[in-house]
């Protein structure tokens, strides 16, 4: 069946699109590049069920396919509704809702970070991951216009994550497994700003 034959039946259900979860094979493929295969209109259609669903779920991200469509489009928003001293530990501020086409990464500067990270098709489950705190994406926006931007602390984070999903790459795949912790345990037993008392007690290394 053709893509956007796939993508009017995904969209003719109401309310928000069914989140693919891990063991799905359309998670471990890399994405088709975006190239027209959608009209303005359907994609824009596309692109909000993808904002609808993230929202409802709820999440700061959403690659498509976690929704069953192998495409290279993602989409990032995040409120950042968190107390001064985890958004200072975490560089975590408010990222508007973007849409990311055919997105890379390249890591800018040496700086890592662990923390704990969880995803809508891996669900009840968190892991620390250690990545870049500074990244490069390139890409484009849904209108096709170019995207070239560094983003750092959480926002890099969020377009890391979303970007190897394109890539078939799960965050488990570059977690330190000795952190998984189901998520009624990170929120009563490492909810700290930062996982180091986790790394301590469940024996795991973070990036100095």
């Amino acid at each position: 069946m053709p893509l956007a034959e796939r993508i009017e039946q995904l969209l003719a259900m109401e309310g928000p699109l069914s989140i693919v979860e891990a063991g799905d094979p359309v998670l471990r493929q890399p994405a088709e590049p975006f190239d027209g295969q959608l009209q303005p209109a359907l994609l824009a259609r596309f692109v909000e069920a993808l904002r609808v669903t993230m929202h409802a779920a709820p999440g700061v991200g959403l690659a498509a396919p976690q929704v069953g469509v192998p495409l290279r489009i993602a989409v990032i928003e995040d409120p950042a509704p968190v107390p001064e001293e985890v958004r200072l530990a975490r560089g975590r501020v408010p990222q508007p809702f973007r849409v990311l086409v055919n997105p890379s990464y390249e890591p800018v500067g040496a700086a890592r970070a662990g923390f704990f990270e969880g995803c809508l098709s891996v669900p009840g489950w968190q892991a620390v991951v250690a990545r870049p705190t500074r990244v490069r994406l390139t890409g484009s926006d849904e209108h096709g216009r170019a995207l070239d931007e560094v983003f750092t602390g959480w926002p890099a984070r969020i377009v890391q994550h979303e970007t190897d999903h394109l890539d078939g790459v799960l965050y488990v795949d570059r977690a330190e497994l000795r952190s998984l912790s189901a998520n009624g345990t990170v929120a009563g037993r490492w909810a700290q700003p930062t996982p180091e008392a986790a790394a301590r007690e469940l024996g795991f290394e973070l990036p100095d």
